[in-house]
């Protein structure tokens, strides 16, 4: 069959196979158990011992703070990026979020790498970002916020000893923050 013109000028083919994954950057799922009055979503299992704040399943990361964050529906929060600091992401799974992920470590075999994921949506994970990586999201929920809970291997702290630094919210690009539809 041959398309028209106009419609052959537009016509593209989606590409199913998937986005490489940043060097660095980990998926976990997770447990969620359903019962007739709600779930529960397994987090972390803490190891003991010496490395007291250590995360089964992801190995080498010691948590020294856990926050909580909400986004306002159809906010963007960006660019976030840490010299020092890996983050642990996880939004539960009623919540919708667009997680974008840009590798920006010199010398990386993903340098360079832009990624973007929807988080929540009905999953329970985790994901692990690494230091270098810049981050930030797009609330996807039009009426109501979004949660993440993370975990961080380094505190908070402000003057001279902050790692929280930032990139401009479109330095990737406006259009990585759009829906994508077809």
């Amino acid at each position: 069959m041959k398309l028209n013109a106009d419609a052959q000028a537009a016509y593209s083919v989606q590409d199913y196979s998937g986005t490489p994954m940043i060097e660095g950057v980990e998926l976990v799922n997770l447990r969620r158990f359903n019962d007739d009055g709600g779930a529960m979503t397994e987090l972390a299992r803490f190891s003991t011992g010496e490395d007291g704040g250590a995360i089964d399943g992801l190995e080498g990361f010691v948590a020294r703070q856990m926050n909580y964050s909400v986004v306002e529906p159809g906010a963007i929060k960006a660019f976030h990026l840490h010299k020092r600091q890996t983050d642990v992401w996880y939004v539960p799974p009623s919540d919708k979020m667009l997680l974008v992920l840009a590798d920006c470590r010199e010398g990386s075999p993903t340098e360079g790498q832009v990624r973007r994921m929807v988080l929540g949506d009905g999953n329970s994970r985790l994901v692990r970002i690494p230091p270098g990586v810049a981050h930030g999201c797009r609330n996807l929920r039009a009426a109501e916020t979004s949660a993440i809970i993370y975990y961080v291997d380094v505190q908070f702290s402000v003057g001279a000893d902050c790692d929280e630094g930032r990139l401009p919210w479109d330095h990737f690009g406006e259009t990585v923050w759009d829906v994508e539809r077809g």
